[in-house]
């Protein structure tokens, strides 16, 4: 598809250039009209003078749509029209995506599109929570305690995801150290160590053997190796993106003990914060339950939740599924049905919420707790290995010394 360079005029008068990709000129001139533009120039770009354009900003956090719904409720109860506010934000955003889709939707806004039907022309900017929030505030008129909401959840999500994610760093740092540790040994240490084995000329140790065929595999074939490893890398991460992949990865995570209360504490709590902020919101069971199900990062837990909007759907209360699922902890699903029973559904999921929240928190600590003294034993016995192949024949040639 050709790309056409344009210069155009905004409500403002300010000139404003860029690119698009269209069948043709007319295209173009229509796709600018609808953003409420004034096209003045319009050329089609050859392949030595079209525009390279590198987005170099992400994907925006969930911590900067938090800070954008609450600067939005701020700017909102200060009597700032929506426009504006919009307007503001788009200025205020350093998030180039979402400072491009906040643009966009003031657009939208201008030609008298809702805010929540803007929010949902960018899926992959604004999460469906946050559209279907948005509606239900704007449907009761109470748009800023719905963005109020949102922005909890999502400190809520934020808070949590953080957590999980500050205990796999130290792991994480160990390993890459360790490996960066053994590489340096195999290619400078052992090979200095080789030299003079072989002036001993003597029958070495089977230790030092093998590690000796590992130093001078990775130094004379380190071309293979390097390749490989990224291969496999990119492999895993491709296989883990695919439905089998996740359905293998989620079913490890909860085959492993540890790692085990650690997913269901988390999705246990992101469900029941997630419902709890939907149905607070006005939004339908259903919906709601859908919504959740997306917010879910192991499959399983994902194809649950789907499966008891099914249930829902032809008249059965949620805690029924959620126990049929056989993942859940008795506690999230009998105070669901204390809530069902009692017409507080909306109160137990929030106390749920957060006490999970907190034994989230206290789950990562036991987990890092249990993972320290295994990484430094594996660590041990790594740099072990190596240091006992180095001193295994000298060894050896005192006690052949000693003999004499």
């Amino acid at each position: 598809m050709p790309s056409y360079a344009y210069e155009a005029i905004d409500n403002n008068g300010k000139i404003l250039k860029g690119s698009l990709e269209a069948d043709d000129e007319a295209s173009v001139k229509a796709e600018l009209k609808r953003q409420g533009i004034t096209p003045v120039s319009i050329k089609e770009q050859s392949a030595l003078n079209k525009d390279i354009n590198i987005d170099i900003g992400g994907k925006p956090t969930t911590r900067d749509l938090s800070v954008f719904c609450r600067q939005f409720v701020a700017m909102f109860k200060a009597g700032v029209s929506m426009i504006d506010a919009m307007k503001m934000l788009t200025e205020a955003t350093e998030n180039k995506k979402l400072k491009k889709a906040a643009e966009e939707v003031r657009i939208s806004v201008e030609k008298g599109e809702s805010l929540s039907m803007a929010f949902g022309e960018h899926p992959k900017i604004f999460p469906p929570i946050m559209v279907n929030m948005t509606a239900a505030g704007e449907a009761s008129g109470s748009l800023d305690i719905a963005m109020d909401r949102i922005a909890l959840q999502l400190d809520k999500s934020n808070r949590t995801k953080a957590a999980i994610k500050k205990a796999m760093m130290y792991p994480i740092i160990v390993f890459i150290v360790m490996i960066a540790v053994v590489i340096v040994m195999l290619v400078k240490v052992i090979p200095a160590y080789s030299v003079m084995f072989e002036d001993l000329e003597t029958d070495l140790p089977a230790i030092t053997k093998a590690v000796q065929a590992v130093s001078d595999f990775l130094i004379n074939y380190w071309y293979i190796v390097v390749p490989a490893l990224i291969a496999i890398i990119i492999a895993i991460a491709v296989f883990n993106k695919t439905d089998t992949g996740k359905h293998v990865t989620g079913k490890i995570a909860l085959s492993i003990p540890a790692i085990k209360q650690l997913v269901v504490k988390t999705a246990s709590a992101q469900m029941a914060r997630t419902l709890s902020t939907l149905i607070g919101s006005g939004i339908p069971l259903v919906e709601a339950v859908d919504i959740a199900a997306d917010v879910m990062g192991n499959v399983y837990f994902k194809e649950a939740l789907h499966t008891a909007k099914d249930e829902i759907t032809i008249g059965q209360p949620l805690s029924r599924p959620l126990e049929e699922a056989k993942l859940f902890p008795p506690m999230v699903y009998n105070m669901v049905r204390i809530g069902e029973e009692t017409g507080r559904t909306e109160e137990m999921l929030e106390k749920l919420a957060e006490y999970y929240e907190e034994e989230v928190e206290a789950a990562v600590a036991t987990m890092m707790a249990a993972l320290e003294p295994i990484i430094i034993i594996v660590l041990a016995a790594i740099v072990g290995v190596i240091v006992g192949a180095c001193m295994a024949p000298m060894l050896k040639m005192y006690q052949a010394l000693d003999q004499l």
